[in-house]
């Protein structure tokens, strides 16, 4: 099994294959609107304006899981990240990443590496950084910021 056998739904509840990402770096991360790491999705936006042309990907998965730091329906999560912050990455379907419900792209991301508290996610922005062939390199914390991965995505590019 790999990231590129997997399909989730789009912010716009389409269907999308992982495979359409294939070759590409990508940062994979649970998001939340009205979290303390909200700020976050500025250096993210500047990550992917940065290497997007290099063939970097952000793929954003909102998750109501944590304190309910994620209300609203997708679409007004949308509107947020591009109206607030100028998000022009992929964004998702709101999921689960924990427990019952887990998206099973998380199960597998976890299944790849753990971290702090063994398998489970922690808190919003964990992120997930998987290279051209699709394997995951590494897992960040939520307190580790974008700027803080800046130099592990250039070596991967």
């Amino acid at each position: 099994m790999s990231i590129y056998d997997f399909t989730v739904k789009s912010i716009n509840g389409e269907d999308v294959s992982l495979s359409v990402f294939k070759g590409k770096v990508l940062l994979v991360v649970n998001t939340a609107t009205g979290c303390g790491f909200t700020p976050q999705y500025d250096g993210l936006e500047d990550l992917y304006e940065k290497y997007h042309d290099r063939g970097f990907e952000i793929l954003d998965f909102p998750c109501n899981q944590f304190a309910n730091q994620a209300p609203g329906t997708e679409s007004e999560i949308a509107s947020f990240c591009s109206m607030k912050f100028g998000v022009t990455f992929p964004q998702f379907a709101k999921i689960k990443v924990n427990g019952d419900g887990e998206e099973p792209l998380y199960t597998w991301l976890k299944s790849q590496k753990g971290g702090v508290l063994g398998s489970k996610i922690k808190w919003n922005f964990t992120k997930f950084l998987i290279d051209r062939e699709g394997n995951v390199i590494e897992r960040f914390a939520p307190t580790v910021t974008p700027e803080k991965i800046d130099s592990e995505i250039e070596k991967l590019l």
